[in-house]
């Protein structure tokens, strides 16, 4: 078997699905690249059995058709420093050598036969299909991503929530501590249908999707989803459970708000929370007309900080506690220059919002307060 190939394409695709593979595997075969030659192009796999990245590359020259694994890692450390330039495999299909020849050299190594390699699972027939622009679906993830939670106790909040309905679909993702609601009205499915999106998947989609344009197609069905872009396919196991109800914990009634310059809050916070115990993580916002005091104190190592900041505040005076990195997480996640905070009181979680919501967007983040020692 043979083939043409460009170095710089080869290593790119290479690069791009070997993200996928752990550095320890149970399957041997697992640390190898899966390549399938036919018709004209090669398509590449990566899997760790539970989330599979397959995608293809045309080449030149082909003779016979037929596929082969090869080790990923002295494959990718081989090819990362030679340029641009055809490199022409020839794989024998017996002995599984792979010699590879450049302009001014050539390297062999031992392949290995595809057939241990595990078969990607396919869908059951009442899959659910749903249309989703590549931009929509990667601003979804790129927001609810750092709210998944890493609890081997609770697997439901490893992941994204995809909650479709026939008129919008709802990102969500929460840990617990903060919770973050991102609606979109750009996207919505035939049918209401939702699943859990797990986070490595999320994390190798929001690496794809900026170079990406057009519709990304999602079929899943109760176990399993493909998520078909324009160079890639990716197959993942979902996370199987119920998702608690996220709206169910949004407090309604909340009549102290305040809106605060973004960036000037983020740089406070990260001044002060230098001098919060660290035991206890703790940073306090005092609310008081149109001020907010931020302040932060460790009695163990006497030290204190507070800084006070003008924001439009014309409520009764507030004290509420917060962990000082994951207000900072929310505050990153808003992309507006300013923010809003709605407060009910010292022990309910404070909603975050933008002052203005982008087109077709509905963008909500809760964070649950920490007890005050007063």
């Amino acid at each position: 078997m043979k083939f043409i190939v460009s170095s710089i394409g080869l290593y790119s695709h290479l690069q791009a699905i070997s993200r996928v593979i752990n550095s320890k595997n149970s399957l041997p075969i697992l640390d190898c690249f899966l390549i399938d030659l036919s018709e004209g192009r090669i398509s590449i796999t990566a899997s760790d059995s539970e989330t599979t990245l397959t995608t293809s590359l045309e080449v030149n020259e082909t003779e016979g058709n037929g596929r082969f694994a090869v080790s990923s890692k002295t494959i990718l450390d081989a090819l990362k420093e030679i340029p641009e330039q055809p490199l022409t495999f020839e794989v024998n299909m017996d002995s599984w050598e792979i010699q590879v020849r450049y302009l001014n050299g050539k390297f062999s190594l031992m392949g290995r036969n595809a057939d241990e390699y595990p078969d990607t699972p396919a869908l059951r027939d009442e899959a659910v299909n749903v249309t989703i622009a590549s931009n929509v679906l990667l601003a979804g993830i790129n927001r609810s991503l750092f709210a998944t939670a890493d609890d081997e106790l609770h697997p439901v909040l490893n992941g994204i929530f995809f909650d479709i309905t026939t008129e919008n679909i709802t990102f969500a993702a929460s840990d617990g501590y903060k919770l973050v609601r991102n609606k979109t009205f750009a996207a919505r499915g035939e049918e209401k249908a939702a699943f859990i999106l797990p986070k490595k998947p999320a994390t190798l989609l929001k690496n794809l999707l900026p170079k990406e344009q057009g519709d990304i197609q999602i079929a899943f069905d109760g176990r399993n989803a493909v998520i078909t872009l324009e160079n890639y396919l990716l197959t993942c196991r979902l996370i199987e459970g119920r998702y608690p109800n996220y709206n169910s914990v949004i407090p309604q009634n909340n009549p102290h708000k305040v809106t605060v310059d973004r960036v000037a809050f983020i740089s406070a916070l990260k001044r002060v929370s230098v001098f919060s115990s660290a035991a206890s993580s703790l940073i306090k916002l005092h609310l008081e007309d149109n001020t907010i005091k931020v302040s932060a104190q460790d009695i163990d190592f006497s030290t204190s900080a507070e800084e006070t900041l003008l924001c439009q505040y014309e409520g009764t005076p507030l004290s509420i506690g917060f962990k000082p990195t994951f207000l900072i997480d929310i505050m990153n996640n808003i992309a507006t220059q300013e923010v809003i905070m709605e407060l009910a009181d010292p022990s309910r979680g404070g909603v975050m919002l933008p002052t203005e919501q982008e087109e077709n967007d509905d963008i909500l983040m809760l964070l649950m307060p920490m007890m005050l020692n007063e």
